[in-house]
């Protein structure tokens, strides 16, 4: 059961298909390379009509319409007779036009507004009456000579007048034959007679005057002949001498040209030794500059470079020295920087722990340095060599209180040291109580001591 309703959609699917097509097929209208197809109705825009030349296209049915126009020429005779001329000569002109319809779009559409239900006889009846109209306004517009004489300037006239006439029917002229022209009153007949015995007349005085040409032609042929043969006889002479002297001329340009030849030869010949010799100077002057100059300036670029290497050298050893210089520098200014820094933390933590007294912090330093200082004192007279001291005793004048002289001598020298309090004074320091301290006398006891 599924397949019959399977076989019967794709039966009725191509029944459609097929049916669609044939539909399409019979709205679509090919249009002949002979005719013109015009589709009416509903076209689009503001158009009344769409014509198509070839091809084909679509014709809707019930808004759409569809007719041809056939494009095959027509042979139109005009047999136009009593026609007036510009000097009012009325002439016959029968003729034969060729028209067809345009194929540029705008007489197409002129064709198709204008001619579409028209038959043959209708469109050449309408064509005859446009022709005969503008075929006698051309007629009015020439002379009889003109149109007689110039035939083409006489059918470009007509073309200029007709073929806009007929453009505006959908129209267009291919060609125009015009087969005699005649007049009722023999006008034309008798300038074709003029014309002839002029011809004819023209024809005997040109026999003539050809004749008289023909025996003037003649004597002047045997003068002429007579005078060339002497003209040519002392050509021929002057032609020899003339021939003898150029081949004279000639020989002496040859020997000229010889000599010159020879001076140039000559000259080149010399000028090549001459750069022969300059090749070779030049050749020795490179050999030598090889051998010997170029290895000097070898040596002096050698040497000039060694120079310039050791005085680099030289300079790189001193930049090096320099600035090794300037780091111990450097480094010894930091430790002395940090020596006296640390001596600095330590003193402000000395007089720190000294209740902020400096005068008390520095006679702890100098208590510190006691020993030092009395080492040096000793040291200072330890190296004193005394060869001899001879000493005279006079036993002060036998006073025992006094001392002898030589008792004082050794506690004079004695005295000659500084004692440790004038040590510290001269330091601007104040010993402790603890370490004694220096009578202080006054000045008339001094004075009296030295008195006595």
């Amino acid at each position: 059961m599924d397949i019959t309703f399977l076989g019967a959609t794709v039966g009725g699917f191509l029944l459609f298909f097929f049916t669609t097509a044939i539909f399409l097929a019979k709205l679509y209208r090919r249009c002949p390379s002979n005719k013109v197809l015009v589709v009416y109705g509903r076209v689009g825009g503001s158009k009344t009509v769409q014509c198509y030349h070839g091809g084909g296209t679509f014709v809707w049915p019930l808004i759409q319409g569809s007719a041809f126009l056939d494009l095959t020429p027509r042979t139109i005779h005009i047999p136009l007779k009593g026609a007036l001329s510009h000097q009012n000569i009325r002439i016959n002109v029968p003729s034969t036009f060729t028209v067809a319809v345009g194929l540029t779009p705008e007489i197409m559409n002129n064709a198709a507004v204008r001619l579409l239900d028209l038959d043959h006889r209708g469109i050449e009846s309408m064509a005859t009456e446009i022709i005969i109209g503008q075929l006698r306004l051309t007629v009015a517009s020439l002379r009889i000579e003109e149109i007689n004489q110039d035939r083409e300037r006489f059918l470009e006239a007509i073309k200029k007048n007709i073929e806009p006439e007929l453009h505006k029917i959908g129209l267009t002229l291919l060609n125009v034959n015009i087969t005699d022209i005649t007049d009722e009153s023999e006008y034309i007949e008798s300038i074709g007679m003029k014309a002839s015995a002029t011809a004819v007349n023209q024809a005997k005085v040109d026999v003539a005057e050809q004749e008289k040409q023909g025996d003037i032609g003649k004597a002047l042929a045997e003068r002429d002949r007579r005078v060339s043969v002497a003209s040519y006889n002392a050509e021929a002479v002057k032609g020899e001498n003339d021939s003898k002297a150029q081949i004279a001329i000639t020989n002496a340009t040859l020997a000229e040209k010889q000599a010159e030849a020879s001076q140039r030869s000559e000259v080149a010949k010399q000028q090549a030794e001459a750069h022969i010799q300059k090749a070779r100077a030049l050749a020795q002057t490179q050999l030598l500059e090889a051998e010997q100059i170029v290895p000097q300036e070898i040596q002096k670029k050698k040497i000039q470079i060694e120079a310039e290497a050791e005085a680099l050298s030289k300079v790189l050893i001193a930049k090096g020295e320099a600035e090794s210089i300037l780091a111990i520098r450097q480094a010894e200014a930091e430790g002395i920087q940090k020596l006296l820094d640390a001596k600095a933390k330590g003193y402000k933590q000395l007089v720190e722990a000294c209740g902020d007294d400096a005068k008390s912090a520095s006679t702890m330093l100098l208590i510190e340095k006691l020993e030092e200082i009395v080492k040096l004192q000793v040291e200072a007279i330890k190296n004193i060599k005394i060869d001899k001291i001879t000493v005279w005793d006079s036993g002060n004048g036998g006073d025992p209180s006094k001392g002898s002289s030589t008792s004082n001598f050794l506690s004079q020298l004695t005295k000659s040291l500084p004692a440790l309090h004038d040590v510290a004074s001269m330091a601007g320091l104040e010993m402790p109580q603890y370490l004694g301290h220096m009578k202080q006398e006054s000045l008339e006891e001094v004075v009296a001591a030295k008195m006595k």
